[in-house]
């Protein structure tokens, strides 16, 4: 594969996965609920959860930039290994895939932003039985094989700036969210399933008590 494809193939993949993850996730919700799901930021100007949404969009736009730059020759890629751009190209359709997956295993509960007065189902089971957050779990896969495909610093910022935005966003927003509304019965999930990655941030019986105080 050329580098040149490969950068097509990045930018294409690109596009169409926010398109179908958000844009017809978003219709086919509407349809089948009556609404978006879509919450919108929260938080004052300046805040955690404020600069989550910021980073978020700052990682989008990474991601579209990257391998069009790639292509364009503004910022040329870097030598890897032959064969790197295959291994990017199966990890972006797979992460791809991923996002779009875990997305329709929260069924109704599917919600872009958090509403403090809204209350959902409690999705546990399917990819959410060995991640918390298997959506961005899956989109920080995604990004990370773009990188194989378009190696420049543009993509290569596109994935630490998108997990820094989920990071504020699942802290700071969702988890003190869930903890408030569901109690008990969140905190015992978050206690054996990890955040990002099995196993790996678990929440302490502490962290319910200090999202109460």
């Amino acid at each position: 594969m050329t580098t040149s494809t490969a950068a097509a193939l990045a930018l294409g993949l690109y596009l169409a996965g926010p398109i179908t993850a958000f844009c017809v996730r978003t219709w086919l919700h509407r349809l089948r609920t009556g609404s978006s799901g879509f919450r919108g930021l929260t938080g004052a100007p300046g805040s955690a959860e404020w600069w989550g949404g910021i980073l978020f969009a700052a990682a989008l736009v990474l991601g579209t930039a990257g391998p069009l730059f790639a292509l364009t020759g503004v910022t040329p890629p870097w030598a890897l290994p032959a064969g790197t751009h295959w291994v990017g190209l199966v990890v972006t359709v797979a992460g791809l895939l991923g996002v779009l997956a875990a997305q329709s295993g929260m069924g109704t509960s599917w919600r872009i932003g958090v509403d403090a007065t809204e209350r959902t189902e409690l999705v546990t089971s399917g990819a959410f039985a060995f991640v918390r957050n298997p959506v961005f779990t899956a989109m920080l896969a995604a990004l990370a094989g773009m990188v194989l495909l378009a190696p420049t610093p543009v993509s290569a910022a596109a994935p630490l700036v998108l997990l820094a935005a989920v990071e504020l966003q699942v802290r700071r927003v969702e988890e003190p969210y869930l903890l408030r509304t569901y109690g008990d019965i969140y905190a015992r999930y978050a206690a054996r399933v990890g955040r990002f990655l099995p196993g790996i941030g678990r929440l302490k019986s502490s962290r319910r008590d200090e999202s109460r105080a």
